[in-house]
């Protein structure tokens, strides 16, 4: 693979790589429920709790798939959170209005965010370009899906891809095309294609080895419950997490099982920035704030008075706190040597004292 030219991907005036806060992205997935005003408040909520971008996605029933009745098209795993729901009613309840974009994306621009979306065909790339989106995304579902992956590269602006489900080879195919088709700025998304997911299938390892495999920027879309992966995920190299948003679970929505609410969201925002904050780089020695710790550290001190000449014992002698006396590496040193003078209990032990 070719080298990346930056440490950094640049969407917007947002700089994104491992030498700058997590980019945070709000989900808004088909939560609004089809409500043009519940829209606009999750956008409100989620620039409140800190995202810096909001996702929608952009297609119609018809673009994902037929209205065809027959079993291949109906979900049918039992575990399902939509079991027993055709593909084409459930994408219609799903989907985000094309008249709603704009709409949203303004007032996302308005509250300091930036919004774009995941296209599923070639007529939603370009209409997502006409209304001018800093960057795509393109869903697991969509990864094999060269054809889309080639239009949606070829329109100049960075892409987001998620790898659920993908094999190297897979990914690989995708890169290449995207590359292929003039695009240099890829971010890959580690991601668990199950919802919810579990942590115990995240795989979280796969982060650096999908950085170091690829050379570009990586990041985590997270279907799991909680904020302790997103979290987690940054310790091991994650620069964009991706949460699905709803204002309330118990409210309802065609994703909110495995969605984050705002209070939740903002703990996100905040500790999966604390964690890139604790990252730092390898020292030892103690920080430079910790300096001024060092002196609480333990020392040699005499805990009897001593008369010149008398012998230094465990008796008169202890190890405590602060460490302004003798290191307690001289501990066996100074036993049975002899005071050079008279001792008050309290005092410091240093050389001048022993003999």
């Amino acid at each position: 693979m070719p080298v990346v030219k930056n440490s950094f991907i640049t969407i917007g005036d947002t700089k994104i790589g491992p030498q700058h806060p997590p980019f945070i992205i709000a989900e808004l997935s088909g939560n609004h429920n089809q409500q043009l005003e519940l829209a606009l408040e999750m956008v409100d909520a989620a620039a409140k709790a800190g995202a810096h971008a909001i996702k929608l996605q952009t297609f119609t029933a018809d673009s994902m798939t037929l209205d065809v009745k027959s079993a291949e098209f109906v979900i049918q795993e039992e575990d399902s959170l939509w079991h027993g729901a055709s593909l084409h009613d459930l994408y219609a309840k799903a989907a985000t209005p094309y008249e709603w974009h704009s709409v949203l994306f303004d007032r996302a621009k308005a509250l300091g965010m930036l919004a774009f979306s995941s296209p599923f065909d070639a007529p939603a790339v370009d209409f997502l370009t006409e209304l001018n989106v800093p960057c795509f995304k393109i869903a697991s579902f969509e990864l094999t899906d060269i054809p889309l992956i080639t239009k949606t590269a070829s329109m100049g602006k960075p892409v987001i891809m998620s790898t659920g489900m993908a094999s190297l080879s897979e990914i690989e195919s995708a890169v290449v095309a995207a590359k292929a088709a003039g695009c240099d700025d890829i971010i890959l998304l580690k991601c668990t294609s199950t919802y919810p997911a579990e942590a115990l299938n995240t795989n979280l390892h796969t982060i650096p080895h999908l950085r170091k495999a690829f050379n570009c920027t990586v990041g985590l879309s997270d279907h799991t419950a909680g904020v302790g992966v997103s979290i987690a995920s940054v310790a091991l190299g994650a620069s964009v997490i991706e949460k699905h948003f709803v204002l309330d679970r118990q409210a309802g929505g065609v994703d909110a099982a495995f969605s984050l609410e705002p209070s939740e969201f903002k703990l996100l925002v905040d500790e999966t920035e604390r964690a890139w904050q604790a990252l730092g780089e390898v020292k030892y020695g103690g920080s430079d704030v910790e300096q001024k710790s060092k002196q609480y550290r333990r020392s040699i001190y005499v805990c009897e008075d001593i008369k010149a000449g008398e012998l230094f014992t465990e008796q008169n002698l202890r190890v405590v706190r602060p460490a302004l006396g003798l290191a307690p590496k001289h501990w066996d040193g100074v036993q049975g040597k002899h005071a050079t003078q008279n001792i008050e209990k309290g005092t410091a032990l240093n050389w001048s004292h022993v003999r």
